[in-house]
């Protein structure tokens, strides 16, 4: 049996594929700091990615629920991988060792959370 479906007009635009970069952060050799120390490090980097998204660089971060990829990732909007780098060594968890990282092209339409620009505060 063959069905037949009238489809609609498709009037809106093609979503535009863009380059984003995938930042895969592993644990780094240096992980041995007092708890005191490990938790101002985190602070920092918490604060490193609050105004990175801020700024409209960092558009997804957050740790993995099991670590066997990684402990966790970032999706950055820059127009190359030498900004990444740049923007990723200001972090204080990958200034001080706790983590590593490693980056990849990555490739999305730019609406929703990847619309390109500051993030719209409500």
């Amino acid at each position: 049996m063959m069905v037949l479906a009238q489809s609609k007009p498709n009037n809106n635009p093609p979503q535009q594929i863009k380059q984003f970069w995938f930042v895969l952060l592993k644990a780094g050799k240096n992980r041995n700091q007092d708890s005191l120390t490990a938790q101002k490090i985190q602070a920092g980097h918490m604060a490193n990615i609050r105004k990175l998204y801020e700024e409209g660089k960092l558009k997804v971060a957050g740790p993995f629920g099991d670590e066997s990829l990684a402990q966790g990732l970032f999706i950055f909007d820059c127009p190359n991988e030498a900004e990444v780098t740049t923007l990723l060594e200001t972090d204080p968890a990958i200034k001080a060792g706790r983590f590593i990282f490693e980056i990849h092209p990555w490739y999305t339409a730019a609406i929703g959370s990847f619309a390109s620009g500051k993030p719209i505060k409500n």
